[in-house]
């Protein structure tokens, strides 16, 4: 009976031995969401509501300064593009009106060198009461 009360203790011990990891597994994996929390926390204790509203003011700020510049930017480039534009136009006008200009000018010589038709007397045709009247005088 020595041998039974032997491995009666061994398989004890090795009982023993599993439920000792089991606890040490378990201890490890509980402690990682405290871990976790404990971190946050003390991260969250850095920073006050002072701090987090200077932060959060600061990068708006800056935010809309990158979009004011950005606003003229475009402004500038819309400027420059209007400007062509109405250099364009401007030229153009003066193009066409040079153009029709010269066609005026040369439809008026073109009109002063042609000479001028001959007209036609009309002879008025005498009714037959002035002739009565003609002829009683």
């Amino acid at each position: 009976m020595g041998k039974l009360k032997s491995y009666q203790e061994q398989i004890q011990e090795i009982v023993e031995k599993g439920i000792n990891t089991a606890e040490e597994q378990q201890k490890k994996l509980a402690s990682k969401p405290f871990d976790y929390a404990e971190k946050l926390e003390s991260e969250a204790r850095e920073y006050s509501v002072k701090t987090l509203r200077k932060r959060y003011y600061g990068y708006s700020e800056n935010l809309f300064d990158q979009l004011r510049s950005l606003n003229s930017r475009f402004g500038n480039f819309a400027a420059d593009l209007v400007a062509k534009l109405e250099k364009e136009a401007a030229d153009t006008v003066s193009e066409t009106a040079d153009e029709v200009t010269s066609a005026a000018q040369s439809a008026k010589a073109s009109v002063t060198t042609k000479k001028p038709a001959a007209r036609k007397t009309t002879t008025r045709k005498t009714t037959s009461s002035e002739k009565k009247t003609t002829a009683s005088a």
